[in-house]
């Protein structure tokens, strides 16, 4: 089968390659109108204000944006189910929700237009990959109270493509449409394309073979890497987007075919990057915690929302001739940061020096004693390849050259345990890196 031919571009001139002088303006007309909705409708963000003295009429200017208090996903939850609602139940025609398994569920409401601008950034998101009419495309992504299925499902749509919304069947039945439909894109996230790829590998098909030609993965922090390995085992331009439910769901940021960095949709977000213990924000280039403000969300506004994800931004113009603000890819969240002594570090650290290393497979868990994160010490379970596992000798390498280098690029030693093929456990959604030793329910085997 040959590849399909993708040629990305760009949906909305008129936003995505709008002066900055007058993205300016957009910005400043819609937040001051989303902080006066947010306060006239919304009791939470009212009392919000009124303790630290501020009014709408306070805000005039883009940069009075850091005269407003901060939304917490906890102050979601403290408002549940409905609390953060601006409009009546009977304008509201979609609910989204967390999962809810650390605490009560976080809810989101759409409203037709909220819908409406979903699929129309979503879109962007998709036209930046290459979808077009006539592309199929095939849907990963839980179609479910989470926000991924849905919202690309409309994008696709909305630019005419076609959809194949394979979020309920197995990875085998995904490989088989991937081959008999010659889906030219797909969505997924990164833990589950490797999910399909082992049942490809089991069944002897060439995935370098297939007609897909790109796709598009989030939901879950992944390294450069990671992409790198994506790329030669499928030959596909891969890449990465970014959303969550709290603030709309996919159709946040996406890269343009450059990728050196996402595109931030700011006509609809304002992005800032603040130190996550003080709250003060950062200046570009520099690391911290990523700040949106929804300013044309009808049914739940969010004025500067704690993502809780870690990143930084870059302002300097881009090749493809949009004009968005860029964020790099998300360096993990904050409740995943590691402290080992003086010492912070990601899973997607770990991962991307795993991944140098062609006998190891994307397959790993970071293992720590509590659930503070703040530990003495911790272990790294990863999957070799068949051949490394049947010779103890190359074993013995392996171990040792992994240490080394997570020694000589991370500057910290950890232990490393190596597993055989297929021991840990899969993931179709988001996969589980960062676990607790005391709550591991299954039993690994490693050759000691």
């Amino acid at each position: 089968m040959n590849k399909l031919a993708l040629e990305p571009y760009i949906w909305n001139h008129k936003y995505e390659s709008m002066p900055r002088e007058e993205l300016y303006e957009v910005q400043k007309n819609r937040l001051i109108r989303c902080v006066e909705r947010a306060y006239e409708h919304i009791p939470f963000y009212k009392q919000k204000l009124d303790a630290v003295g501020v009014h709408p009429s306070h805000i005039r200017f883009v940069e009075n944006i850091s005269l407003l208090p901060f939304t917490t996903k906890a102050d979601l939850r403290n408002q549940y189910p409905f609390g953060m609602f601006a409009v009546q139940m009977d304008s509201i025609i979609r609910l989204h929700a967390s999962s809810g398994t650390t605490g009560k569920p976080t809810v989101v409401g759409y409203t037709h237009n909220d819908l409406n601008v979903w699929s129309e950034l979503t879109a962007r998101a998709l036209a930046a990959s290459g979808a077009k009419p006539g592309i199929i495309i095939q849907n990963t992504y839980g179609y479910s109270l989470a926000t991924g299925g849905l919202g690309f499902h409309y994008g696709i749509e909305r630019i005419g493509a076609t959809v194949v919304p394979a979020s309920g069947c197995s990875p085998q039945r995904n490989l088989t449409l991937l081959q008999d439909f010659s889906s030219g894109i797909i969505l997924s996230t990164p833990s589950y394309i490797y999910t399909i790829s082992e049942v490809a590998e089991n069944e002897g098909i060439d995935l370098r073979s297939l007609p897909v030609a790109a796709g598009i993965f989030g939901a879950e922090s992944w390294s450069e890497a990671l992409r790198d390995d994506i790329e030669a085992h499928w030959n596909i331009i891969a890449y990465n987007t970014y959303g969550l439910s709290e603030v709309i769901g996919p159709g946040v940021a996406h890269e343009c075919p450059h990728r050196v960095g996402l595109h931030i949709y700011e006509d609809h977000f304002i992005p800032e990057i603040i130190n996550p213990e003080t709250g003060e924000q950062m200046e570009e280039g520099i690391y911290g915690e990523l700040v949106l403000t929804t300013i044309t969300k009808e049914a739940v506004p969010l004025i500067r929302y704690r993502t809780g994800d870690i990143t930084r931004l870059f302002y300097e113009p881009c090749a493809c001739g949009r004009t968005l603000i860029r964020m790099e890819r998300v360096k993990g969240r904050i409740n995943d940061l590691i402290r080992i002594g003086n010492q912070t570090l990601f899973p997607i650290e770990i991962e991307q020096v795993l991944l140098t290393s062609s006998d190891i497979k994307p397959h790993y868990q970071i293992v720590i004693e509590d659930n503070t994160n703040l530990i003495k010490d911790m272990e790294i379970w990863v999957e070799v390849s068949d051949s490394v596992w049947q010779e103890k000798t190359l074993l013995v390498q392996l171990e040792q050259q992994l240490k080394f280098n997570i020694k000589h690029h991370l500057g910290i030693a950890i232990k490393v345990k190596l597993m055989p093929p297929h021991s840990l456990p899969r993931s179709e959604g988001k996969a589980k890196r960062l676990i607790n030793k005391n709550q591991v329910i299954y039993s690994p085997i490693s050759r000691e």
